[in-house]
């Protein structure tokens, strides 16, 4: 059963044998894609690989972070409010339909228009039959040079969230979410047996002769450990190729990867339009548990100064 303990104002489910997915292999496909400025032609692209994954046997397919257009984030401009869209809405009604045609589990980042002057970046989760099982809100907004998304979007409300499928438990994350280890200990405590990532990362062209690599290496390092410290699958799926706004330009760095809950990596992408596909086996998130059980020994009574701020040194 779930049990559930309070730290200060945050409720958190623990895990139990009966929450974990009993059914053994599923496959798992990742869409690592370059995007154009036209949506149409973005669309058309990703039908065209899931299509592609699914002849591969394909069962759950996630997309690339805002996958309907170049990062507009690059830069802060009024008009780019209007490629934001309702959910559902015009693309959720596209995929569904897809998803049910096909018969597989859809995980999409949206641009998603909550209200007047209210949006959010917004990853949907369509079932097979092509009903939206539910939507997360990107938790953590940064505001870094051509990284500018609070500008455009407002921090998610609907908490840390885990999707319970025919095919698993699904937790979903979007990029900067990924540095934080907060984000994927309390999705997980949900019940999520993998954890998704859809990313927009990549280098500012001058710093990539020095800090490129590092950067690069960072990234995955922290979306092991998160494999790691909770014994589940991870996947991350980013997008690919040098995309222009205005004066400004980034060059997304692909590297898309899964992970094991043993923090192996299992499919890893490189810098070219591909597509990403691995079994995930759920009985391996029981083996590493019994063997690393760091669940066990927590101390979550001690653990409420995580809710405060650093002291001033």
């Amino acid at each position: 059963m779930l049990t559930t303990d309070k730290i200060g104002k945050i409720e958190v489910k623990e895990i139990s044998k009966k929450y974990l997915n009993k059914m053994g292999k599923i496959r798992l496909a990742l869409i690592q894609m370059k995007m154009s400025s036209e949506k149409k032609k973005n669309i058309s692209s990703a039908i065209s690989k899931i299509y592609k994954a699914k002849k591969k046997g394909a069962e759950i397919i996630c997309l690339p972070e805002l996958f309907l257009t170049n990062y507009f984030c690059q830069i802060e401009k009024h008009s780019n409010f209007n490629f934001a869209e309702k959910i559902p809405g015009p693309t959720t009604d596209i995929f569904s339909s897809l998803a049910k045609k096909l018969k597989v589990i859809l995980l999409l980042s949206l641009f998603e228009k909550r209200t007047s002057g209210i949006y959010h970046n917004t990853c949907v989760v369509i079932d097979e039959y092509g009903k939206i099982r539910g939507k997360y809100r990107k938790m953590h907004i940064p505001d870094d040079p051509q990284y500018y998304e609070k500008f455009y979007f407002t921090p998610g409300d609907l908490g840390f969230r885990s999707f319970k499928t025919s095919k698993g438990n699904l937790g979903t994350l979007i990029c900067w979410d990924q540095w934080f280890p907060e984000a994927a200990r309390l999705t997980v405590l949900k019940g999520a047996e993998i954890l998704f990532y859809p990313t927009a990362i990549g280098w500012h062209p001058k710093e990539k002769k020095k800090f490129g690599q590092t950067q690069l290496n960072s990234w995955l390092s922290v979306q092991r450990s998160h494999a790691i410290a909770n014994g589940v699958y991870v996947a991350a799926i980013n997008r690919i190729g040098v995309e222009k706004q205005g004066s400004k330009k980034l060059e997304f760095w692909g590297n898309s990867v899964i992970f094991d809950p043993s923090g192996n990596i299992i499919k890893k992408g490189n810098l070219a339009e591909q597509i990403l596909i691995c079994d995930i086996d759920f009985k391996k998130i029981e083996t590493v548990r019994r063997h690393w059980p760091f669940f066990r020994d927590r101390r979550i009574d001690y653990y409420k100064g995580i809710l405060k701020n650093p002291k001033d040194a």
